[in-house]
């Protein structure tokens, strides 16, 4: 069973940086591509990032490029996305998901708070 668990969430200020970590259990995390979403309440999911497998080249949505960075650590069966320079806009539930080699999600974690605000 696919379980994923985001950790890493907070509170910081404008300009801020944070790090969130996506760590798989019950599953081949190696196999999976690793999405990143965000989501505010009463607004669509927002893509973020990807992290393929097998060397995890990595695609980053156009809206946070440059702001963001996803990467993985299949020892640890870990992703992250580092996030750097927030805005209160990046407020929002982030949330990974493993997608299997068939690009059907086969799990979600239930998603970390981050807060940017002064």
């Amino acid at each position: 069973q696919v379980q994923l668990v985001e950790f890493g969430g907070g509170s910081v200020q404008p300009g801020g940086s944070l790090r969130l970590s996506c760590t798989g259990s019950g599953f081949m995390f190696s196999r999976y591509r690793i999405n990143w979403y965000r989501q505010v309440p009463g607004e669509e999911r927002e893509f973020l990032a990807t992290v393929a497998t097998s060397g995890g080249r990595t695609y980053t949505a156009d809206s946070v490029k440059g702001r963001f960075a996803a990467s993985r650590d299949d020892e640890k069966m870990t992703a992250y996305i580092d996030m750097y320079n927030l805005k209160p806009d990046d407020t929002a539930l982030y949330y990974c998901t493993a997608v299997d080699g068939a690009g059907l999600t086969a799990g979600r974690g239930q998603g970390t708070q981050v807060t940017v605000s002064s």
